[in-house]
Formats: C-alpha cells, structure tokens, sequence
C-alpha cells in the first residue's frame, strides 16, 4: 500500500491521518478537506469561541508533532466523486487522487430551512458560521433558537451568558426527549429556566416574519417571537451525497461494518459520515459526536493497514456529553422503550445528580450524570461489561 486518501480534514480525518502513521504506514497520505481551515475543533463553537472566550488558534487541533504526519493537504477543495474501479478520488478541480486505500471522513452538514431564508437566520457548523454569528449575540438582542437538543440548547445557554434575551423552541414535549425520554428531558428542561431562557415546547416553527431580514418567528399556535436573530439547530446530514453511484452503500450515511470497513475493499468510513455496526447496540447507528471521532478512526486505520485493534471496551458504548448554563450533561449507553430509572446519587431538583436506565429485567442499559463525571466514568466502564454482574 502506497497511497492512502482521506477525505474529510475535520477532527476524524486528522485522527485517521495521525492513526495511520502511529500504525507505521509510511506512504503518502493526501488529506482533502472542503474548508479551508486547518482542522479545528468544532464542540467550542458554540460554547467558548461563540462567547468570546476561545480564539481561532485556540480551536486549532494540529500541533507541532503533526509536521512529521507528512501528509499533503488539500484544503478548501472538495470530492465530487469516488471511482471504485480504481479507487480513485475525484476533485472538483478535476485532479484525479489514485490511492490504495480511502478513508471516508465527510462529517455531516446542519440542517437548515428550505427556501431563501432572510437575513440574521444562522445555522452552527462551521468556524465561518461561529463567526458570523458570533457578530451578532450582542447585549439586549432577541434569539430565537428552533430546537432543543444539544447544539440548540448550547447555543442559548451562550447567548444568555452574553445578555442576549432567548427564547427556544422545540416540536417535542420536552428538550432531548429522544435520548433520554420524557423524564429526563423534563429534567434538562430546568436547566433553561436557571438563567431566564424561555422554552417553548409542543409547538413547532410555522413560518419567518420579515423580508430583507428576520424580525419575529410565528408559531404554529399562533404566536409570535420578536427575533433579531434565529439560529436553526434541527440536526445534522451526513455529507455522503457524492457518492451517489459510486457502489459504496448509502443509508443515512456510508454503511460500514464495526471497523469502519464499507462494502468496497479498501474503502472505510469514519466519524459523522459512517453508519457503522455499533456492538452494544446490535445494530448500526450514525453517532455525531466528537468521542466517536477519535475512537472510530483508529479502528479504521488499523483494519484498513491489515492489523488487529482491540479498543478498551468502554469505547463500545455510545458517549456523549454537553455543556449547558454551566453544569456538564453526560450521557453512555441507549435508551430503551420500558426502561427505569433509578437515580443513584444526588438530586434531580438540585441538578446534580448520576441516575441509571434499566432494561425491564432490571439490567442497567444506560447512564446519565449532571456534574458527576467520576461516578460517571465508571458506570460508562460497568455498561461496557467490566463488571458483569451490573449487567
């Protein structure tokens, strides 16, 4: 193997690219990347470098080690297409990156309205975005925020540290209801409520009032919310769209197996972008977070090179964690329809608390913690089978 391509120079390309040379590849490695940012770290954009907080260089993710990666980067360019026969990535310039191997590290996209949408209405990805948005949280603005899940409520906690005066909208009963049910998301709730942020829950976005730009939201129920500015957060895409007609199988991102591997030998997919088989789920699953950014990759790359990987088993289990009005979400392992919870520490009232998920056979399922990262850490450990006898 001479060449490898990795498309995608966000957090999981540049873990992949690192990966493969701690594993001994020493061949070319051409990263390609569509912004034309050097890789940076994307979980601060909407809490400190949208506060003010963190500068560009401090989201930086390169360090001066990564000089001996020795990759070439193609920054600012983008894949338009995959040529499976000789495994071949096409350029939107036209170059043509013949390689051994690819690793496939697109990430996802944020979702946005349809339509031509009125000034002020931002959505939250990119560096550029954080940037534009950022010009805009002044003191005394209105923020309407359509969403509660985790970019969402991440932002308004943000903003309302800034003096902005927000207000969230999310269709479902309670915020985050789909990855911690009715009960905890009720809880998650309060969180809004400690720093003024109004949430609006039920009621879904009916249309934008204002021409050149944005000045209100209208509800489907009728009501409206003066806005200066709206921030979409209603989930992410993956960015796989290119590869339409390539072989490669396609369902809600690139389908892999646990490794990362596709159905194109030599061909894997890493981070945002892969549905890949997920073995404490049974089943596939697309994760867009940033622990399975750096974990999933060097699985990929240690396949990709013919070698074995056995990852600590606690990397199985779906993690991730949030920041909002200053206490610290963590959240491992799945949800499942029936299940108990038990709070084990703390106090739900007080919001700092450890309460576990219970299958309906009293089996623990999944874990969530507000503020209580070490009990955490080692419920995460225990649902990853390092203690049986919890299972």
């Amino acid at each position: 193997m001479r060449t490898i391509a990795v498309v995608g120079a966000s957090l999981a390309g540049l873990t992949a690219t690192r990966a493969l040379r701690d594993q001994g590849f020493e061949g070319r490695i051409v990263v390609v990347g569509d912004e034309v940012h050097a890789p940076y770290d994307r979980p601060p954009l909407s809490k400190e470098f949208l506060a003010g907080t963190y500068s560009e260089d401090d989201l930086k993710l390169s360090t001066p080690e990564d000089d001996a990666l020795e990759a070439e980067w193609r920054l600012g360019r983008t894949a338009t297409a995959l040529d499976t026969g000789d495994r071949s990535v096409v350029l939107d310039d036209g170059e043509r990156i013949a390689a051994d191997g690819v690793v496939l590290a697109t990430g996802a996209r944020a979702r946005s309205l349809p339509g031509g949408l009125p000034e002020g209405v931002h959505t939250l990805r990119t560096f550029d975005d954080a940037v534009a948005l950022r010009a805009e949280l002044v003191a005394g603005a209105r923020l309407v925020v359509i969403g509660a899940g985790f970019i969402g409520s991440e932002i308004a906690s943000t903003a309302a540290g800034l003096g902005v005066e927000v207000d969230v909208v999310e269709t479902a009963r309670v915020p985050l209801m789909k990855p911690l049910g009715t009960e905890m998301g009720a809880v998650c709730a309060g969180l809004h409520a400690t720093k003024g942020v109004r949430l609006h829950t039920g009621v879904a976005l009916a249309e934008l009032v204002g021409d050149e730009r944005v000045t209100a939201v209208r509800l489907t129920d009728g009501r409206e919310l003066p806005a200066d500015v709206v921030v979409v957060g209603i989930g992410a895409e993956p960015c796989v769209e290119w590869l339409q007609g390539s072989g490669i199988d396609l369902d809600d991102g690139v389908v892999t197996d646990a490794q990362g591997a596709t159905n194109v030998p030599g061909v894997f997919a890493v981070g945002d972008c892969a549905n890949s088989h997920r073995a404490f789920l049974g089943t596939t699953r697309r994760l867009e977070h940033w622990t399975n950014a750096v974990q999933q990759p060097v699985a990929a790359a240690s396949a990709l090179l013919g070698q074995t990987y056995a990852p600590p088993a606690h990397h199985e289990v779906p993690y991730f964690w949030s920041d909002q009005y200053g206490h610290k979400i963590q959240f491992a392992g799945h949800r499942t329809a029936g299940s108990r919870i038990e709070v084990l520490e703390g106090s739900l009232e007080a919001l700092d608390f450890l309460a576990v998920y219970r299958a309906p056979d009293g089996n623990p399922e999944a874990v969530l913690a507000i503020d209580r990262p070490r009990p955490f850490g080692r419920w995460r450990r225990q649902l990853a089978g390092a203690a049986p006898a919890l299972r």
